[in-house]
């Protein structure tokens, strides 16, 4: 993605206007400020004429409100947090910002990254929900408020929205991008995801987050994705045991997409058992919560919300042995998941990224069941747009891919599976 032969002034301008037609019914952003934007896009355009090259130089980019930034509030999605101000950027913000790119605001994230929505609605029909943790990321990218988004994902956060507000989104392995100066939520599951309209501006993001550092040119990733992309991928259907959560109808259209792209079916378990997975990330990703929001429960437990209350409550039942055993126990699910695909020649499995389209109403985020296991085991996920659900929302597919593997999973996605 580049501006072209238009200016980062041009488009940043472009964007605000967008943002003051759309904003009052979509809700997407926790903060914005215009005419700082602008003077980002007027340095960027004195950078180009200059004959400066960067990978993100001029364009615009939107921060899920967990991100801190030395210049913007970061306040987290909860009340407890109002007016906070960090006193510098966020690892991926220097790397951002150091590759050109404009941050154009914060966007809305619900309760500390949990369950309880924020204000965002989906930009596709305003009386659905837009997803969550990351939904005014999701939003604001579908409905043309920003070309690019950075979220998070500790369940579903990155590519649940992504489907339901129609946009690519991807959750890399966790390791990948530095999380420093992010919201810890679940560090064993706390992963940076991202958002855009294309897989190649995905893949770009993911490029500059990833690198060793932001230069103009990063061909490495690019050489090992070309020669992981040479031939076609072996691609296993696999709703597996999930099968019976998917809405009516929503299987055969996920099916016949992943057919076209060449996947074979597949009713088989995981190798470690769905279920064991789901029970394990909730134990681990709960007593965590329990752990690092400890300090907000004990100062303001009447203004979380009931659900995050119940989570950490449930959290703080389960013993630090208890919670070293689990966490042996998920090592053991990642090693027996890595083998499998090692062993059974898979290089991605295809499953649905949600039940369905977004759910109507505004009071839950939607069910992340679909998502789970990708985040559990540490695997890439990418959520891939461009179906649509027979009540006319959009419908997104997800494809999983191997532990580390991020940029094979994201070359197979711009030559084998994306139009």
């Amino acid at each position: 993605m580049d501006l072209g032969a238009q200016t980062s002034t041009a488009q940043v301008t472009r964007l605000l206007e967008a943002v003051q037609v759309l904003e009052p019914q979509v809700q997407a952003w926790a903060h914005l400020d215009p005419a700082a934007a602008l003077a980002q896009a007027r340095a960027c355009d004195a950078r180009r004429q200059a004959g400066e090259h960067a990978p993100l130089l001029g364009l615009a980019v939107g921060l899920k409100d967990i991100i801190d930034t030395a210049d913007m509030p970061t306040e987290n999605g909860t009340v407890l947090h109002a007016g906070r101000r960090p006193l510098r950027d966020a690892a991926l913000v220097k790397r951002l910002k150091q590759a050109g790119a404009v941050i154009l605001g914060k966007t809305v994230t619900t309760e500390l990254a949990t369950y309880a929505p924020g204000k965002t609605r989906n930009p596709h029909r305003l009386t659905h929900t837009p997803g969550g943790s990351s939904s005014g990321s999701a939003a604001a990218v579908a409905c043309g408020m920003v070309p690019l988004a950075i979220g998070s994902q500790t369940n579903g956060s990155t590519i649940r929205p992504g489907a339901f507000c129609g946009v690519v989104s991807f959750k890399p392995t966790r390791s990948s991008i530095d999380r420093a100066g992010m919201l810890v939520q679940s560090p064993s599951f706390d992963t940076v995801g991202m958002f855009a309209r294309q897989v190649s501006d995905v893949a770009l993001l993911w490029r500059v987050l990833s690198g060793p550092a932001p230069p103009a040119q990063d061909t490495a990733h690019e050489a090992a994705a070309a020669a992981s992309a040479a031939t076609a991928p072996r691609l296993v259907w696999m709703p597996g045991p999930l099968r019976k959560r998917l809405e009516p109808g929503v299987e055969a259209l996920l099916w016949s997409r992943a057919r076209v792209w060449g996947a074979t079916d597949s009713a088989a378990d995981l190798p470690c058992g769905m279920q064991a997975v789901v029970d394990l990330h909730r134990l681990i990703m709960e007593a965590e919560i329990a752990r690092h929001f400890a300090h907000e429960y004990a100062t303001g437990a009447a203004q979380l919300s009931a659900s995050l209350r119940g989570q950490i409550e449930r959290g703080r039942r389960t013993s630090d042995a208890e919670l070293i055993a689990a966490h042996c126990d998920l090592g053991s699910m990642q090693s027996a998941m890595d083998a499998w695909m090692q062993t059974e020649a898979i290089d991605a499995w295809v499953t649905a990224s949600a039940p369905g389209p977004a759910p109507l109403g505004l009071q839950a985020t939607g069910d992340p069941i679909f998502c789970t296991a990708a985040t559990a085991l540490d695997l890439p996920a990418l959520q891939i747009p461009g179906l649509i659900a027979p009540n006319g929302l959009p419908l997104g597919i997800q494809v999983v891919g191997r532990r580390g593997c991020d940029a094979q999973l994201l070359a197979v996605a711009l030559r084998w599976l994306h139009p």
